[in-house]
Protein backbone atom coordinates (compact mmCIF):
# COMPACT_ATOMS: atom_id res chain seq x y z
CA UNK A 1 0.00 0.00 0.00
CA UNK A 2 1.00 3.36 -0.36
CA UNK A 3 3.35 5.24 2.31
CA UNK A 4 3.60 8.96 1.68
CA UNK A 5 6.81 10.10 1.86
CA UNK A 6 8.44 13.55 2.04
CA UNK A 7 11.85 15.03 0.79
CA UNK A 8 12.67 18.26 2.07
CA UNK A 9 15.99 20.45 1.03
CA UNK A 10 17.15 22.55 3.82
CA UNK A 11 19.50 25.42 3.49
CA UNK A 12 22.16 23.37 4.72
CA UNK A 13 22.07 20.10 2.90
CA UNK A 14 19.87 17.57 1.68
CA UNK A 15 18.19 16.01 4.47
CA UNK A 16 15.40 13.27 3.54
CA UNK A 17 12.66 12.82 5.82
CA UNK A 18 9.80 9.61 5.67
CA UNK A 19 6.59 9.80 7.11
CA UNK A 20 3.94 7.35 7.77
CA UNK A 21 0.80 8.79 9.23
CA UNK A 22 -1.98 7.14 11.29
CA UNK A 23 -4.97 8.57 13.05
CA UNK A 24 -8.98 7.70 13.87
CA UNK A 25 -10.64 7.31 10.76
CA UNK A 26 -14.45 6.75 10.39
CA UNK A 27 -14.26 3.23 8.12
CA UNK A 28 -11.49 2.31 10.87
CA UNK A 29 -11.41 1.33 14.42
CA UNK A 30 -9.00 4.40 15.07
CA UNK A 31 -5.63 1.76 15.29
CA UNK A 32 -2.81 2.45 12.80
CA UNK A 33 0.78 1.11 12.36
CA UNK A 34 1.94 4.76 12.72
CA UNK A 35 0.89 7.64 15.09
CA UNK A 36 0.06 10.98 13.18
CA UNK A 37 2.45 14.11 14.32
CA UNK A 38 1.23 16.84 16.10
CA UNK A 39 2.91 19.27 14.53
CA UNK A 40 3.22 18.48 11.25
CA UNK A 41 5.51 21.16 9.78
CA UNK A 42 8.02 19.67 12.09
CA UNK A 43 8.36 15.61 10.64
CA UNK A 44 10.23 13.22 12.68
CA UNK A 45 12.17 10.45 11.23
CA UNK A 46 11.41 6.44 10.73
CA UNK A 47 13.26 3.94 10.26
CA UNK A 48 15.35 3.02 7.28
CA UNK A 49 14.10 0.19 6.96
CA UNK A 50 10.59 1.88 5.87
CA UNK A 51 11.98 4.45 3.71
CA UNK A 52 13.32 1.59 0.79
CA UNK A 53 9.54 0.41 0.16
CA UNK A 54 8.34 3.51 -1.64
CA UNK A 55 9.97 5.63 -3.98
CA UNK A 56 10.64 9.37 -3.05
CA UNK A 57 8.69 12.17 -3.87
CA UNK A 58 9.40 16.01 -3.59
CA UNK A 59 6.38 17.80 -2.41
CA UNK A 60 6.02 20.85 0.12
CA UNK A 61 5.16 20.37 3.64
CA UNK A 62 2.41 22.96 3.60
CA UNK A 63 0.47 20.98 1.19
CA UNK A 64 -0.15 18.15 3.31
CA UNK A 65 -3.22 18.27 5.64
CA UNK A 66 -4.36 16.00 8.42
CA UNK A 67 -6.95 14.24 6.11
CA UNK A 68 -4.68 13.14 3.73
CA UNK A 69 -2.36 11.07 6.06
CA UNK A 70 -5.64 10.01 7.32
CA UNK A 71 -7.15 8.63 4.20
CA UNK A 72 -3.36 7.17 3.26
CA UNK A 73 -2.92 5.68 6.74
CA UNK A 74 -2.88 1.79 7.04
CA UNK A 75 -5.00 0.28 9.66
CA UNK A 76 -4.43 -3.03 11.58
CA UNK A 77 -7.94 -4.40 11.64
CA UNK A 78 -8.26 -3.87 7.61
CA UNK A 79 -4.42 -4.02 6.43
CA UNK A 80 -5.75 -1.18 4.28
CA UNK A 81 -6.14 1.99 3.70
CA UNK A 82 -9.52 4.08 4.29
CA UNK A 83 -9.06 5.58 0.72
CA UNK A 84 -8.82 2.09 -0.62
CA UNK A 85 -11.84 0.93 0.80
CA UNK A 86 -13.96 3.80 -0.07
CA UNK A 87 -13.02 4.81 -3.87
CA UNK A 88 -10.34 1.88 -4.54
CA UNK A 89 -7.22 4.21 -4.87
CA UNK A 90 -4.77 6.06 -3.30
CA UNK A 91 -4.63 9.56 -4.18
CA UNK A 92 -1.04 10.54 -5.14
CA UNK A 93 -1.17 14.26 -3.30
CA UNK A 94 -2.78 15.98 -0.79
CA UNK A 95 -4.41 18.68 -3.12
CA UNK A 96 -6.83 15.79 -4.37
CA UNK A 97 -9.03 16.91 -0.93
CA UNK A 98 -8.79 20.71 -1.32
CA UNK A 99 -10.93 20.60 -4.44
CA UNK A 100 -14.39 18.53 -2.89
CA UNK A 101 -16.75 20.56 -5.55
CA UNK A 102 -15.30 18.19 -8.30
CA UNK A 103 -16.16 14.98 -9.18
CA UNK A 104 -14.02 11.94 -7.97
CA UNK A 105 -13.32 9.84 -10.91
CA UNK A 106 -10.63 6.61 -10.76
CA UNK A 107 -6.89 7.97 -12.11
CA UNK A 108 -6.98 5.53 -14.85
CA UNK A 109 -10.31 6.68 -16.07
CA UNK A 110 -8.64 10.32 -16.06
CA UNK A 111 -5.99 8.78 -17.74
CA UNK A 112 -7.78 7.04 -20.42
CA UNK A 113 -9.62 10.55 -21.18
CA UNK A 114 -6.74 12.48 -21.50
CA UNK A 115 -5.95 9.81 -24.01
CA UNK A 116 -8.55 9.85 -25.67
CA UNK A 117 -8.63 13.58 -25.70
CA UNK A 118 -5.22 13.61 -27.54
CA UNK A 119 -5.88 10.65 -29.80
CA UNK A 120 -8.92 13.32 -31.17
CA UNK A 121 -7.01 16.40 -31.19
CA UNK A 122 -4.54 14.33 -33.13
CA UNK A 123 -7.20 12.34 -35.59
CA UNK A 124 -9.10 16.34 -36.08
CA UNK A 125 -5.97 17.73 -37.24
CA UNK A 126 -4.41 14.68 -39.55
CA UNK A 127 -8.12 14.84 -41.31
CA UNK A 128 -7.42 18.67 -41.83
CA UNK A 129 -3.97 18.53 -42.92
CA UNK A 130 -5.43 15.58 -45.27
CA UNK A 131 -8.49 17.80 -46.84
CA UNK A 132 -6.04 20.58 -46.82
CA UNK A 133 -3.30 19.09 -49.17
CA UNK A 134 -6.55 17.19 -51.38
CA UNK A 135 -7.44 20.10 -51.87
CA UNK A 136 -3.89 21.66 -53.30
CA UNK A 137 -3.14 18.95 -55.16
CA UNK A 138 -6.73 18.93 -56.72
CA UNK A 139 -6.46 23.12 -57.54
CA UNK A 140 -2.62 22.45 -59.20
CA UNK A 141 -3.41 20.18 -61.68
CA UNK A 142 -6.78 20.85 -62.11
CA UNK A 143 -8.23 23.27 -65.17
CA UNK A 144 -11.38 23.76 -66.05
CA UNK A 145 -12.16 22.60 -69.40
CA UNK A 146 -13.02 25.00 -72.61
CA UNK A 147 -15.53 22.95 -74.55
CA UNK A 148 -18.05 24.57 -76.82
CA UNK A 149 -20.68 23.10 -78.74
CA UNK A 150 -19.92 21.32 -81.89
CA UNK A 151 -15.96 20.32 -80.97
CA UNK A 152 -14.74 17.12 -81.81
CA UNK A 153 -13.23 14.96 -78.63
CA UNK A 154 -12.52 11.57 -77.67
CA UNK A 155 -14.86 9.45 -75.36
CA UNK A 156 -13.27 7.09 -72.96
CA UNK A 157 -14.26 3.41 -73.45
CA UNK A 158 -13.23 2.62 -69.62
CA UNK A 159 -17.15 1.84 -69.10
CA UNK A 160 -18.23 0.28 -72.06
CA UNK A 161 -18.66 -3.51 -71.06
CA UNK A 162 -20.24 -4.95 -73.77
CA UNK A 163 -17.90 -3.73 -76.95
CA UNK A 164 -17.11 -7.09 -78.88
CA UNK A 165 -13.71 -8.63 -79.19
CA UNK A 166 -10.41 -9.29 -76.61
CA UNK A 167 -10.27 -6.02 -74.04
CA UNK A 168 -6.48 -5.95 -74.22
CA UNK A 169 -7.09 -4.87 -78.01
CA UNK A 170 -9.75 -2.33 -77.63
CA UNK A 171 -8.91 1.20 -77.81
CA UNK A 172 -8.89 3.06 -75.16
CA UNK A 173 -10.71 6.17 -76.62
CA UNK A 174 -13.48 6.55 -79.53
CA UNK A 175 -14.58 8.86 -81.50
CA UNK A 176 -14.60 11.77 -83.04
CA UNK A 177 -18.04 13.06 -81.55
CA UNK A 178 -19.46 16.31 -82.01
CA UNK A 179 -20.36 17.84 -78.95
CA UNK A 180 -24.48 18.45 -78.29
CA UNK A 181 -24.87 20.12 -75.47
CA UNK A 182 -22.61 21.02 -72.01
CA UNK A 183 -24.20 20.40 -68.67
CA UNK A 184 -22.04 22.53 -66.70
CA UNK A 185 -18.63 22.31 -66.32
CA UNK A 186 -18.40 18.79 -65.62
CA UNK A 187 -20.29 17.26 -67.89
CA UNK A 188 -20.80 16.64 -71.76
CA UNK A 189 -23.12 15.75 -74.26
CA UNK A 190 -21.98 14.01 -77.57
CA UNK A 191 -23.71 12.99 -80.55
CA UNK A 192 -22.65 9.30 -80.51
CA UNK A 193 -22.56 6.94 -83.88
CA UNK A 194 -24.89 4.10 -84.26
CA UNK A 195 -22.57 1.24 -83.49
CA UNK A 196 -22.68 2.97 -79.52
CA UNK A 197 -26.53 4.54 -79.70
CA UNK A 198 -26.91 2.01 -76.64
CA UNK A 199 -24.48 4.07 -74.75
CA UNK A 200 -25.46 7.00 -72.39
CA UNK A 201 -24.30 10.54 -74.40
CA UNK A 202 -23.71 12.41 -71.48
CA UNK A 203 -20.08 11.87 -69.99
CA UNK A 204 -17.97 13.83 -67.20
CA UNK A 205 -15.16 15.60 -68.77
CA UNK A 206 -12.35 13.39 -66.77
CA UNK A 207 -13.28 10.82 -69.84
CA UNK A 208 -13.40 13.46 -72.55
CA UNK A 209 -10.15 14.24 -74.46
CA UNK A 210 -10.08 16.98 -77.17
CA UNK A 211 -10.12 15.68 -80.51
CA UNK A 212 -6.85 16.55 -82.90
CA UNK A 213 -6.90 15.70 -86.30
CA UNK A 214 -3.77 15.38 -88.50
CA UNK A 215 -2.72 18.37 -90.20
CA UNK A 216 -1.53 17.66 -93.48
CA UNK A 217 0.89 21.01 -93.61
CA UNK A 218 3.08 19.83 -90.79
CA UNK A 219 2.81 16.44 -91.59
CA UNK A 220 2.35 15.94 -95.49
CA UNK A 221 3.96 12.42 -95.05
CA UNK A 222 1.02 10.98 -93.11
CA UNK A 223 -1.63 9.48 -94.70
CA UNK A 224 -4.53 8.06 -93.32
CA UNK A 225 -5.95 4.74 -94.27
CA UNK A 226 -9.28 3.29 -94.01
CA UNK A 227 -9.40 0.26 -91.76
CA UNK A 228 -10.06 -2.69 -93.27
CA UNK A 229 -11.50 -5.97 -92.03
CA UNK A 230 -8.98 -9.01 -93.36
CA UNK A 231 -11.74 -11.63 -95.53
CA UNK A 232 -12.52 -14.17 -93.57
CA UNK A 233 -12.88 -17.73 -95.53
CA UNK A 234 -15.48 -20.22 -94.79
CA UNK A 235 -15.26 -23.77 -95.01
CA UNK A 236 -18.94 -23.88 -94.58
CA UNK A 237 -18.90 -26.66 -92.31
CA UNK A 238 -20.28 -26.28 -88.95
CA UNK A 239 -17.93 -28.34 -86.38
CA UNK A 240 -18.14 -27.60 -82.52
CA UNK A 241 -15.02 -27.16 -81.04
CA UNK A 242 -15.97 -25.88 -77.17
CA UNK A 243 -18.80 -25.96 -75.15
CA UNK A 244 -18.27 -23.03 -72.17
CA UNK A 245 -21.96 -22.05 -71.08
CA UNK A 246 -25.12 -23.38 -70.54
CA UNK A 247 -28.89 -21.89 -69.45
CA UNK A 248 -31.90 -23.06 -68.01
CA UNK A 249 -34.52 -21.19 -69.88
CA UNK A 250 -38.03 -20.71 -67.19
CA UNK A 251 -40.38 -20.98 -69.77
CA UNK A 252 -40.38 -24.63 -71.31
CA UNK A 253 -37.67 -25.51 -68.52
CA UNK A 254 -35.20 -26.33 -71.19
CA UNK A 255 -31.23 -26.51 -70.87
CA UNK A 256 -29.56 -24.93 -73.68
CA UNK A 257 -25.53 -24.32 -74.32
CA UNK A 258 -23.43 -21.86 -75.95
CA UNK A 259 -21.39 -23.70 -78.05
CA UNK A 260 -18.51 -21.78 -80.64
CA UNK A 261 -17.64 -23.66 -83.84
CA UNK A 262 -14.31 -23.77 -85.47
CA UNK A 263 -15.06 -21.84 -88.92
CA UNK A 264 -15.07 -18.30 -87.65
CA UNK A 265 -17.24 -17.37 -90.03
CA UNK A 266 -19.85 -18.84 -87.97
CA UNK A 267 -21.19 -16.92 -84.99
CA UNK A 268 -22.02 -18.33 -81.44
CA UNK A 269 -25.46 -19.90 -80.76
CA UNK A 270 -27.32 -21.48 -77.86
CA UNK A 271 -28.67 -24.65 -78.83
CA UNK A 272 -30.17 -27.60 -77.11
CA UNK A 273 -28.58 -30.69 -76.34
CA UNK A 274 -30.57 -32.32 -78.95
CA UNK A 275 -29.49 -30.23 -81.35
CA UNK A 276 -26.07 -30.77 -80.87
CA UNK A 277 -24.17 -33.48 -82.53
CA UNK A 278 -22.53 -36.07 -80.52
CA UNK A 279 -23.93 -33.70 -77.20
CA UNK A 280 -22.79 -37.05 -75.29
CA UNK A 281 -19.10 -36.46 -75.85
CA UNK A 282 -19.02 -32.74 -75.96
CA UNK A 283 -21.58 -32.20 -72.72
CA UNK A 284 -19.02 -35.07 -70.63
Amino acid sequence: MLRWQIAIQEYRGNMTIFHKYGNIHKNSDGLSRWPLPNNIDNPAYVPEEASTQIPIERISVKDLNTTFFEETSIHDSTNQTPAILEKGWNPKLPQDFLRKELVEIHPTAYILKVMLDKAGKHAVRCMEDSFSYAKYKWGKSHATPDFTVGDLVLVSTTNFNNIRGCKKLKYSFSGPFAIKALHGENAVEVELSEKLSNKHPTSPVSLIKPYKSSDAEKFPLRNKFPQVMPPIESSGIKKITKVFKERKLRANKVREYLIRYSDPAFEDEWLSERDIPEATKLLR
